[in-house]
């Protein structure tokens, strides 16, 4: 199996008028359809990127990647079926658990949607673009209790190719260019950490902050500049669907002859810049929010119930 990009997360909603609102004007998305208990919004130009879903425990329901142009459906199907994973064809697609249960859509390649669609985004034409979203959907990131499952399900099941480990408790993939379109971070449980949007410099994130801080949202941590992946990051809590989204630029683009390297777990590799996240970052429990929203660590007061 060959994967060309990330196409989109889907999140279930438990009230979809009200979230496919928030997420289209605080973070520039544009809204493409709605039906059948879903909304479809669209970061640039694309189909869509992020898909709200009525109904469910508020969350993460999926991720889905798109195939590379010389991988059919036929050959993916294949080849789970030569691993004996255990796969359901439906939507044009075939569905997938990871090693803790979270679904994964591999879905067939696209390719452009009309004659513009190879061009960089500045040299399409557009009337549905909005003015101030971020450039792309970019990946995603993962909390886990089972780091080496994990690493074997992403790259012998689905192909991703290893980027760089964290000692024992990080690991991130890439399926291009990009340093990682997938992460898994050991902190001892499974949860949906954050979706990333690529907001092309630091000065389109600086314009997004400022606009979501007028929303309510506040930073969980950064901005930051990470060792591993060099990118400029900056993580927003996104308290209703119990996930992050990053906001990010800079990132570390690898060559053909990548070979995964091994980073000490130490401040360099998390934050050049300086602070290691702070207890709460790892953490989607009521106490958690609130002592981000209150700012409490950096006034001294620790967070309960973490070493």
């Amino acid at each position: 199996m060959r994967l060309h990009r990330i196409d989109h997360v889907g999140l279930r909603v438990s009230d979809l008028d009200e979230a496919t609102a928030r997420w289209a004007i605080q973070f520039g998305l544009t809204e493409r359809s709605r039906g059948d208990g879903r909304a479809l919004l669209a970061v640039n130009d694309e189909p869509y990127s992020i898909e709200l879903i009525a109904g469910g425990e508020p969350g993460l329901d999926h991720y889905a990647f798109e195939l590379a142009e010389d991988c059919s459906l036929d050959d993916a199907e294949a080849h789970l079926g030569s691993l004996g994973v255990a796969f359901e064809n439906r939507e044009d697609s075939l569905f997938v658990e990871d090693h803790e249960g979270r679904q994964v859509q591999v879905m067939p390649y696209a390719g452009p949607a009309d004659e513009y669609g190879d061009r960089p985004q500045h040299a399409r034409p557009s009337s549905t673009v909005a003015l101030g979203g971020p450039r792309k959907l970019g990946h995603v990131n993962c909390l886990t209790a089972e780091i080496e499952a994990g690493a074997r399900f992403y790259t012998e099941v689905l192909g991703m190719k290893l980027s760089d480990w964290l000692g024992e408790n990080g690991v991130w993939f890439h399926i291009n260019s990009d340093h990682h379109v997938m992460a898994l971070v050991d902190v001892g449980y499974a949860h949906f950490h954050h979706l990333a949007f690529d907001t092309v410099d630091i000065g389109k994130m600086r314009d997004m902050l400022d606009h979501l801080a007028r929303h309510g949202r506040w930073l969980g941590w950064g901005p930051t500049r990470h060792g591993i992946a060099g990118n400029i990051a900056s993580y927003v809590r996104i308290v209703e669907e119990e996930c992050f989204v990053e906001l990010y630029c800079d990132m570390e683009q690898l060559q053909s002859d990548h070979r995964p390297r091994t980073y000490p777990d130490d401040r360099f590799s998390s934050n050049t810049w300086g602070p290691l996240p702070p207890r709460s970052y790892f953490r989607f429990d009521g106490d958690a929010i609130e002592s981000e929203r209150q700012s409490l660590e950096t006034r001294g007061v620790m967070l309960k119930g973490t070493d």
